[in-house]
């Protein structure tokens, strides 16, 4: 049970300060938040160059939000004034936490959270803005571990509006309930999570980037098709290529090491050997020019995306043992003045429409008895005006597929033609976020509603993982997953006793017990 004192420390008190070590990016980001929140920051940093910079560059960014009408010259001027430096650890012994945003390398927190213990006051918290690194293992060396708690910002700190706040082993309830006060009064969302590898944002995007990569590795579509598929069918903001372009894979590829070796080599986080072969050969994205895409200045180079051939239409058998999905392509077929075969089974030269859930093309045309050289299977998981997803069997014929390509562009949506995959793309991709989702509120990493939260908030994604299976089914995911397993024998299909259970039950994944 709490004290009445630590009871009044778990809510940020207006006239508390706050110190900030570090004078880069993040901490100059945490240090700007906090002074436009009305909390006096004292930014420490050894380098003095480094801390004129940083002053500098936070005048002109309040310089541009007054021009902006974000702000008014009077305000700007008091939001600068909350802002001290110090070359020495000693101006902290008045604050009530100290945030460090040092580089990511353990013995240097140990050491600088040692030093730091000497000089600041018996209740004043020391947090860590690590990204990787384990905060039990950062506190270890400290004499007062259980005052130690991560404060996980994301940059751009400004735009980015969530913090993660990491409860190590020995940290105290008040600690965390004290930094979530904080994050609030920064104008930001609070995420509570414990001590695990990657904690919720950077663990929960193991779904989408591990997945992306090993579809390219087989061989089933090039990356810029993948992305395509991700972002403009599924509607994420940036497809995972062009994402580990942008945060550079001498970022992107140690997170997905450590993360797999810190859960001893879980699957469903294994990267692809082709990723450390595109980092040693300097191949990190946006910052040198190439990455999966090349770039001219901030301009990615494109390919154009497949086109169209001109083809003959055959009539188009639409598998009618599945009734919703027979009347959605029907409605479709007819909707692009495709003919329909009306038959119970399809004519020798109809071309035979799927849709199959976790399946290839192979097996799904195996099972209804139909010929694969008539096959094409569509993905239908996701909306269908947007982009379509096209995948014959190895033996289509010729004629099969550039129809059905000619047939589904004719209202000017794209639609792309990938190699034979159990599950297409988009449906392996959001299955095994959900997935992954589903084990984070199985652990008990987070509430559910905090993990769609950051990932929302700090993945960009149009939904979280959770709320993104609800809405999709469960039922359909979980089949997905359990085709997928039987296609691959690849326990990273496995499917989270989380997701299983409530598919069962029909309740919500968001249902916490």
């Amino acid at each position: 049970m709490l004290d009445q004192q630590q009871r009044q420390s778990v809510i940020w008190q207006p006239s508390a300060k706050l110190g900030v070590v570090g004078a880069g990016v993040m901490g100059r980001g945490i240090v700007q938040i906090a002074a436009q929140a009305g909390i006096e920051v004292i930014l420490f940093d050894a380098n003095q160059a480094a801390m004129d910079q940083a002053i500098g560059s936070l005048r002109e960014i309040f310089e541009r939000l007054v021009s902006k009408g974000k702000l008014t010259p009077a305000e700007s001027k008091a939001t600068l004034a909350r802002i001290t430096c110090s070359t020495s650890l000693e101006a902290f012994s008045c604050c009530a936490a100290v945030v460090e945003a040092i580089i990511e390398r353990l013995d240097a927190k140990q050491e600088l959270l040692k030093s730091l213990e000497a000089v600041v006051s018996e209740r004043c918290i020391l947090a860590t803005n690590t990204s990787s690194l384990s905060v039990t293992s950062i506190a270890a060396t400290c004499t007062r571990p259980e005052r130690v708690a991560g404060f996980h910002c994301f940059n751009p700190v400004p735009l980015m509006k969530l913090i993660e706040v990491i409860a190590g082993v020995q940290t105290e309830l008040w600690v965390t309930q004290t930094l979530t006060s904080l994050a609030e009064q920064m104008g930001h969302t609070p995420v509570l999570a414990k001590d695990t590898p990657g904690f919720v944002v950077n663990h929960a995007g193991r779904g989408m980037i591990s997945e992306s990569l090993r579809i390219e590795s087989e061989g089933i579509a090039d990356f810029q098709t993948i992305d395509a598929i991700l972002r403009d069918g599924v509607g994420f903001r940036l497809g995972p290529f062009e994402l580990m372009d942008l945060t550079g894979l001498d970022v992107s590829l140690p997170v997905m090491e450590t993360i797999y070796q810190q859960f001893y080599h879980e699957p469903r986080y294994r990267p692809t050997p082709m990723v450390r072969q595109r980092l040693e050969a300097g191949l990190l994205g946006r910052k040198v020019g190439k990455g999966f895409y090349r770039y001219d200045g901030n301009n990615q180079l494109t390919a154009p995306l497949q086109e169209a051939p001109k083809a003959a239409a055959p009539a188009i058998w639409v598998n009618p043992e599945e009734p919703n999905a027979h009347k959605m392509l029907s409605d479709l077929v007819t909707a692009l003045g495709g003919e329909l075969d009306p038959g119970r089974s399809p004519a020798p030269d109809s071309l035979c429409l799927l849709s199959p859930l976790g399946a290839d093309a192979t097996s799904a045309a195996l099972a209804l008895g139909v010929n694969p050289r008539q096959v094409i299977a569509i993905d239908i998981l996701y909306d269908l005006n947007r982009l379509r997803t096209l995948m014959p069997t190895p033996i289509t014929s010729t004629s099969i597929r550039q129809a059905a390509h000619q047939l589904f562009t004719r209202d000017g949506v794209p639609a792309l033609l990938i190699r034979e995959s159990a599950g297409f793309i988009a449906q392996r991709v959001l299955a095994n976020i959900v997935n992954v989702g589903c084990e984070l509120a199985q652990q008990r990493i987070a509430t559910p509603v905090d993990i769609d939260n950051a990932v929302r908030l700090g993945l960009g994604y149009p939904k979280g993982p959770l709320a993104w299976g609800d809405s999709l089914g469960t039922g359909r995911i979980l089949t997905i997953l359990e085709n997928l397993y039987d296609a691959y024998k690849d326990p990273r299909y496995r499917a989270s006793a989380w997701l299983s259970r409530r598919s069962k039950l029909n309740i919500s994944l968001l249902y916490e017990e």
